[in-house]
């Protein structure tokens, strides 16, 4: 079965002075349609440098990545927009929503990036809001809702365009616990109805809602398994040996 991603010895590599710092220091990775993943470490794991190169925003310095098949690991900006259009559905942490639009044409953006037409933008927008529980609010601007409202409209705008992967990069971090956990609420549901979710996280209580863990430290995998195993949330550097090695 071919896998929605896969990432194959991977590295990347950043020259500092006369050092070269390894930020993925050669991981495989699969990812399959509908999985729900996890991507968990600390700040300078590498998980930030996976998250790039898994959502098309930078290659690696060697090794392959494909998605969907299709090998994106030596394309052009060009091409990584055209494939980040049609493949990719981004959730940032500070919903990089524009204040002057209103909630419908914030989530029509991509899609007009896209070139799609109007009244096609105008039905996926709806369909999408209602999905997240915003049917209503297509006309408010983004300053007339909470935080968490907020959220939901870059859910939607993620999800207008149909995309292969959902990739929210710490969704939760701007918001209170409830409302962070209403967001991972709306993502588990998203995966329960079909879609593919991978979540960047540093904190091992988001992670947990996923179904599946990889732990990211220092630019390797040290562990990949199922999110409710007990060795998915130990820490390898107190414990001092390797969980999943």
């Amino acid at each position: 079965m071919e896998h929605l991603i896969e990432l194959r010895d991977v590295y990347k590599i950043y020259p500092m002075g006369s050092e070269q710092v390894h930020a993925l220091d050669g991981i495989s990775l699969t990812i399959d349609r509908g999985e729900f993943v996890a991507i968990v470490g600390q700040s300078g794991s590498g998980k930030s440098t996976a998250m790039n190169i898994i959502g098309c925003l930078d290659v690696p310095t060697s090794g392959t990545y494909r998605l969907g098949g299709v090998d994106v690991s030596t394309m052009n900006d060009d091409q990584q927009a055209d494939i980040r259009n049609k493949m990719l559905g981004f959730i940032f942490q500070q919903y990089n929503l524009i204040p002057k639009l209103t909630v419908r044409e914030n989530v029509e953006l991509p899609l007009l990036y896209a070139g799609i037409g109007a009244e096609e933008r105008r039905r996926r927008a709806e369909e999408s809001l209602e999905r997240v529980g915003l049917a209503g609010k297509e006309r408010n601007l983004p300053s007339q809702l909470s935080g968490g409202q907020q959220q939901r409209v870059s859910i939607a705008r993620a999800l207008a365009g149909n995309p292969s992967v959902i990739l929210a990069d710490e969704p939760t971090g701007a918001l209170d616990s409830r409302t962070g956990r209403e967001v991972l609420g709306f993502l588990q549901k998203l995966n329960a109805e079909g879609d593919t979710v991978v979540l960047i996280t540093h904190d091992n209580s988001i992670a947990v809602k996923a179904k599946r863990i990889v732990r990211l430290q220092d630019g390797s995998i040290i562990y990949d398994g199922d999110a409710k195993a007990p060795e998915a949330v130990v820490r390898p550097a107190e414990s001092g040996e390797e969980a999943g090695a």
